[in-house]
């Protein structure tokens, strides 16, 4: 079958699903001699419109997991997705707990959009929340999983006679979905922390840095300490601080951020889907 082009389709705030995306992406442009092409709509800006691809495409396309579905502020943007026919590889990046229905959720967007599903995988990356669960995850050995699992989905296209030739991509999840994930203490009661927002501290030097990556615009340029709007704490303006100045003190997060670290210490294998 005739493609034209990889397109890498990314949301990452903290760089790990990025990682995992461009890894499989590039590995399947050289394996099957196309050009790449990189979208990345982490900042607010790239969500103006809904994207658009073409039949000759094969995306790649990579979303982090939030609570176990996909983060649903980017349900609008998504919904609007035109595919035309091509050809995707959904991929979910989780923080060591589980991706519970975020993967059938993101291939149930891109069918929804127009694209066919070929393959897909779940990966793991550092929580968002943590610098000891999954720590500095992607590493070597799930980027090297990811390059054997970019062969293996070329060699699949390789062998399609046409997209018609392409059976129904069966994936781990539940549908309907289940409702995002609740975080509860240890006598069952389910802790909030929807409203929660970064602090800053005095060592920031108003460098401008988290306002940049914040991916719902919501920092004040003028004063970082200010968030004007919806946090999704994804914990781009925490990780990413040069000096350190943001953190959460909210008593249910670092409360719910211990009982991660505590429950999940094991390492979660990805899982590939083709």
């Amino acid at each position: 079958m005739e493609l034209k082009r990889v397109c890498a389709f990314y949301f990452s705030p903290t760089g790990t699903t990025e990682t995992v995306t461009l890894t499989v992406a590039k590995r399947l442009a050289r394996e099957l001699s196309l050009s790449l092409s990189l979208r990345d709509f982490t900042p607010p800006e790239a969500r103006a419109k809904s994207p658009r691809f073409e039949s000759g495409d094969l995306v790649v396309f990579g979303l982090p997991t939030y609570a176990g579905r996909v983060p649903n502020v980017l349900l609008k943007y998504l919904s609007g997705l035109k595919g035309d026919g091509a050809l995707a590889v959904p991929l979910v990046l989780y923080g060591n707990r589980n991706y519970d229905d975020s993967l059938i959720e993101a291939k149930g967007l891109l069918e929804a959009g127009g694209l066919k599903a070929v393959a897909a995988g779940a990966f793991i990356g550092e929580h968002s929340f943590s610098k000891v669960l999954a720590a500095n995850r992607p590493d070597v050995a799930d980027l090297a999983l990811a390059e054997q699992f970019a062969k293996r989905v070329s060699e699949k296209i390789k062998a399609l006679p046409s997209p018609k030739a392409i059976s129904p991509l069966t994936v781990k999840g539940e549908e309907p979905l289940r409702p995002y994930y609740q975080p509860r203490d240890r006598a069952g009661v389910p802790i909030s922390i929807l409203k929660v927002k970064p602090k800053t501290g005095a060592a920031c030097t108003g460098c401008g840095l988290c306002a940049d990556l914040c991916p719902m615009g919501s920092v004040s340029r003028e004063n970082p300490a200010e968030i004007l709007g919806v946090c999704i704490k994804c914990g781009a303006c925490v990780k990413r601080c040069p000096v350190g100045a943001k953190f959460y003190d909210d008593e249910g997060y670092l409360y719910h951020k211990t009982e991660l670290e505590l429950g999940y210490e094991r390492r979660a294998q990805p899982e590939l889907f083709l």
